[in-house]
């Protein structure tokens, strides 16, 4: 792409006057005006908001000065998409030198990477300069340090098409700006601000509680963990708000100097308690106020030295934070991360820090992205406020939104931001002059809503309850926070003359600490529980009573919330028991979601969610789409079914959404009211949905929906999966039994090893035999794992498996040839006897002393029949015929047909691996990561399985045919497995795809699909 005009104008003017330009007289303000401006227009950025668009949307935002250390300030321009900040430019005179200078790139890059921005760009014009700004910044940094790219304005025109391919906003809608960034990450010193920040407030964490256990012999366990907690919480507050020129810069700071830290630091707390009037300074009896003060922590002894090492490392230079930049999800992701962890104290007063139990048996702390946040938020509220009316009377002052799960407070905070932009809009729409009690004109013009109208909106409309007392104090933090956003000192200040009111609101009537799912009728419930519960089973069960938690919420006129949002926990139930069995116990009693088999926590959130709303309420989660297909997913299915409450479902796949986890997700959006249809979106690429909502989509009827499986086959697909779904035959219609592998449950079997070294017999297995029993009551088997089952072959790997009838417990050991021969002599003999049977190719694979271990499994008589195998989990149709009953296997399925069914159980196997087959299977069954698919039982009988008529010679024909068809290609499979040049492998597998394409097309017109259905399944 060639630089546009108005680029090569730019260029020849500044060429022309470069002189004048680079003199101390050119500011950075005509700079921006003259050049910069100009230039970004040409990258189809709207620069001075031409399209009207309101601030929470503008494309860019000048960013205002802020003090930072006692240099620095904010970048010049803020780039954002749909009001998310994408990166930010910072412009410098050209008369600095920035090819060298490193003060100005420490500067650019200390302010995005606290507000964690992979690139920025550093600017006079005459330069041009990209730095990668998730490397932490250090003070002694050069300036070509994180620095990705750097040209001079002689270089616009050649590389105009670089700079326009991932800074131009065409180009970050498309993604490519996400993609340049990823490809240019530091490999080397990339310490992101969320875990730099995480490793910094664990330190103090560290740091305050063996202090405080130190100094504080008396307190207990859960008095540390909340005094360490609110002390963090409150530096943390206090330093932000001097960052954002809220508090005096460096009050904290002041510390440093003199003795009696802490005692200092505890009159700044006082100070900020007659400040806030918030629940984060809390020492003394409020009138109407629940909550007991905090008479713990102003008490508390701590020494200077640990407090003045926290301190210092909050400041310029040692600092390389930007507090005001830090964003909300940031601190949450932070907080989150941070609140996995609990501090243990000893009878001798030892301090650990541990991962929960709950947090360890998840797998870690997943934090939601926040574009799911926002998407899920911004599809829920905009709803809920169509039509609505802002202002104290408005209707919109009646809306109740709560996060029952509300961890770090992430959607709530989201939530709150909508409703502040909301309401800002609409009085500016209305006319601000009209609106003088909530509008103010901040620096710069633009209108901002008071701190009156801001803590107005939160009481009035935000809510979450979590049953981990320290995330509710996050939760409250990160709300007081962003009601100080914007704000100044000398805002605030002249705002709280006006209003006569302390700065910030108690939300302890908002944010409340308890059990969502539990409320007091569980102590009649649950019939064995104890007569006293210890103080620890107490705390952890925590039962909350919403309609008496929230009586200005469950009202006579309209009782219940207006949306229900948020992440719920994903704990199977399995786990669950190992340290709640309790609660897993009143569960089961009390929700129907949680009524079969092992299921998931979400689903009892679901239920509960619906429960919580009006009766037009909205809720909204992220949560795995497993509940679709799963057995245990059956009553929620249903639940949500009979309602029609199902209103949006966007659908990922098998696209990962959370780092470092394996959890296949959805956003699952209800609707109280009910409806007649629901819209299905399906998202095959993150990035593209991500930057301009590209998706597949389609309605699914209500009436479609029901507790059976949720397939949602929508597009040109749907047409031909509705067209085969009506076929009147499914395979566990013609089946007898659909078996499971071993697995971990019912009878315990071995997997051997048979080791051949010169006749001699080594067999490698796990316990003991018990061998008392008859001999033919046992069984040898070839073994299968599930990758070892592949389409029309099976590849046995060499091992075998012991089948006894009974067995005892032992000790894992080797037992040897002479072991078995002294002890076991029946068994000895009765595996060599089994081994003469074995062909001449199984047998050479017997070699090598490798693995053993055992399982368990159920289906012992299945192993010995003929049978169709499937893997569980295979990226394509991948099914062989076990002819003559000689292998066990796991991971896996094994498909015995009833003696009834006419077809042979080759033309089956045929169906079972055409195209056909495998494009319905993957309608219906659940996508894992690397297009792997789950061919589990609930997913396989389902299969359309085309009969034949005997009595119609066409039909016949066809059915023979392909009879024959799959015997050569499982003779050609032979062949390969066996062939060793490479020549021969390749025309053998020539001949197979031939035979392949056969099977297909006979599958095909068995199907009767038409051309266009068949370039739609093969596409």
């Amino acid at each position: 792409m060639a630089a546009p005009h108005s680029v090569l104008e730019l260029i020849e003017r500044f060429d022309r006057n470069r002189t004048a330009y680079r003199s101390e007289q050119y500011n950075e303000a005509r700079l921006r005006i003259e050049f910069l401006n100009p230039f970004f227009e040409a990258l189809g950025w709207d620069i001075n908001n031409r399209q009207g668009y309101a601030e929470a949307y503008k494309d860019v935002i000048y960013e205002d000065a802020i003090k930072i250390g006692k240099a620095t300030k904010a970048p010049d321009y803020c780039f954002r998409i749909g009001g998310t900040r994408k990166f930010f430019v910072e412009a410098k005179k050209p008369v600095i030198n920035l090819k060298d200078a490193s003060e100005p790139a420490f500067q650019l890059r200390r302010y995005a990477w606290s507000a964690k921005l992979p690139l920025s760009i550093l600017t006079d014009f005459e330069e041009f300069a990209i730095y990668d700004c998730r490397i932490k910044p250090d003070q002694n940094d050069k300036a070509t340090t994180a620095r990705v790219m750097y040209f001079p304005y002689t270089e616009y025109v050649n590389r105009w098409e670089e700079i326009t391919s991932v800074f131009s906003r065409d180009a970050i809608l498309k993604g490519s700006f996400d993609t340049y960034a990823e490809a240019t990450k530091g490999k080397r010193g990339t310490a992101e601000v969320d875990v730099a920040f995480l490793q910094e407030i664990e330190s103090w964490r560290e740091i305050l509680a063996h202090q405080i256990a130190l100094r504080n012999k008396t307190l207990t366990q859960r008095e540390l963990n909340f005094a360490v907690q609110m002390t963090i919480d409150r530096i943390i507050f206090l330093r932000i708000c001097e960052d954002r020129g809220i508090e005096e810069y460096e009050r904290l700071k002041f510390l440093l100097k003199g003795t009696s830290v802490y005692k200092r630091l505890c009159d700044l707390f006082l100070e900020a308690d007659a400040r806030y009037n918030s629940g984060l300074f809390h020492f003394q009896k409020e009138k109407n106020w629940d909550e007991a003060p905090d008479t713990l922590t102003q008490n508390l002894v701590i020494d200077d030295k640990p407090l003045k090492d926290i301190v210092k490392r909050l400041y310029y230079p040692e600092s390389p934070y930007e507090f005001s930049a830090l964003p909300a999800d940031v601190l949450g992701k932070v907080y989150e991360q941070f609140l996995g962890k609990v501090i243990r104290l000893s009878p001798s007063h030892k301090v650990t820090v541990e991962e929960k139990l709950e947090v360890r048996k998840a797998g870690g702390v997943y934090y939601t992205p926040d574009f799911i946040v926002t998407y899920i938020v911004h599809h829920t509220l905009s709803k809920l406020l169509e039509g609505k009316k802002p202002g104290a009377r408005g209707s919109a002052s009646k809306i109740k939104i709560v996060d029952p799960s509300c961890g770090s407070g992430s959607f709530l905070i989201v939530a709150y931001q909508y409703l502040l932009d909301w309401h800002r809009d609409r009085y500016v729409e209305d006319g601000p002059e009209k609106h003088r009690k909530e509008l103010f004109q901040g620096p710069g013009g633009q209108w901002l809503l008071t701190t009156q109208e801001k803590k107005r909106i939160l009481l009035n409309n935000i809510y979450g309850v979590d049953i981990d007392s320290q995330a509710v104090e996050v939760t409250k933090l990160s709300l007081l926070l962003k009601v100080l956003e914007g704000e100044s000192n000398q805002s605030l200040t002249s705002q709280l003359s006006l209003f006569q009111e302390r700065a910030l609101p108690d939300l302890d009537h908002n944010i409340k600490c308890g059990n969502s799912l539990i409320d007091s009728s569980f102590y009649n419930e649950i019939q064995q529980l104890p007569l006293f519960l210890d103080e620890e089973t107490q705390y952890r069960i925590n039962a909350f009573d919403w309609k008496s938690a929230f009586p200005q919420v469950f009202s006579s006129d309209a009782p219940g919330f207006d949306a229900v949002i948020g992440n719920p926990p994903y704990i199977r139930i399995q786990s669950l028991k190992e340290w709640a069995p309790l609660e897993v116990e009143y569960y089961k009693k009390v929700y129907k979601a949680a009524g079969k088999g092992n299921y998931d926590l979400y689903v009892v959130f679901v239920e509960h969610g619906l429960s919580l709303l009006n009766k037009h309420g909205l809720l909204g989660y992220i949560l795995p789409h497993k509940f679709f297909n799963s057995q245990y997913g059956e009553p929620l299915r249903n639940l949500i079914a009979e309602g029609k409450y199902l209103s949006d479902v966007v659908h990922f796949g098998d696209k990962q959404i959370f780092d470092q986890a394996t959890t296949y997700t959805c956003l699952l959006f209800l609707n109280k009211t009910g409806s007649n249809q629901c819209h299905i979106s399906k998202v095959n690429d993150l990035v593209s949905w991500r930057n301009n909502g590209e998706v597949v989509e389609g309605i699914i009827p209500s009436s479609s929906i029901t507790n059976e499986d949720w397939n949602f086959a929508i597009g040109n697909s749907s047409i031909l999966f509705e067209k085969l779904s009506s076929m009147p035959t499914k395979l566990k219609d013609i089946v007898s039994r659909i078996g499971q592998g071993i697995r971990t449950s019912a009878n315990e079997v071995y997997v051997l090893d048979l080791v051949s070294n010169d006749g001699d017999l080594i067999l490698a297995h796990s316990k003991q035999l018990n061998c008392t029993i008859p001999l033919e009551r046992q069984a040898v088997l070839l073994f299968l794992q599930g990758r070892e089952i592949k389409p029309y072959m099976l590849q046995p790997s060499g091992k075998v498996v012991l089948f006894p009838y009974k067995l005892t417990n032992g000790s894992m050991h080797l037992v040897t040839e002479d072991y078995l021969t002294k002890f076991y002599p029946k068994v000895y003999e009765y595996l060599l006897l089994n081994k003469r049977y074995l062909s001449e190719r199984e047998k050479g694979k017997f070699n090598g002393v490798g693995w053993y271990g055992y399982g368990r499994v159920q289906n012992i008589d299945l192993m010995l029949q003929p049978k169709i195998l499937v893997p569980d989990i295979a990226d394509h149709a991948s099914f062989a015929f076990d002819e003559n009953g000689s292998y066990a296997f796991t991971s896996g399925y094994g498909i015995t047909l009833l003696n009834t069914v006419v077809e042979s159980p080759k033309y089956i196997l045929g169906l079972l691996n055409s195209n056909v087959l495998d494009f319905y299977l993957k309608c219906v069954s659940t996508q894992m990561r690397g297009g792997f698919f789950r061919y589990f039982t609930q997913f396989i009988e389902q299969l359309p399985i085309r009969t034949i008529n005997f009595s119609d010679p066409t039909d016949k024909a066809r059915h023979d045919q392909l009879v024959e068809l799959v015997e050569q290609i499982t003779t050609l499979y032979k062949r390969l497995a066996d062939v060793r040049m490479a020549q021969d492998k390749t025309m053998l597998q020539q001949r197979i795809t031939i035979i392949e394409k056969r099977i297909d097309k006979m599958v095909y017109e068995l199907y009767g699909l038409t051309e266009e259905e068949i370039n739609i399944m093969e596409g």
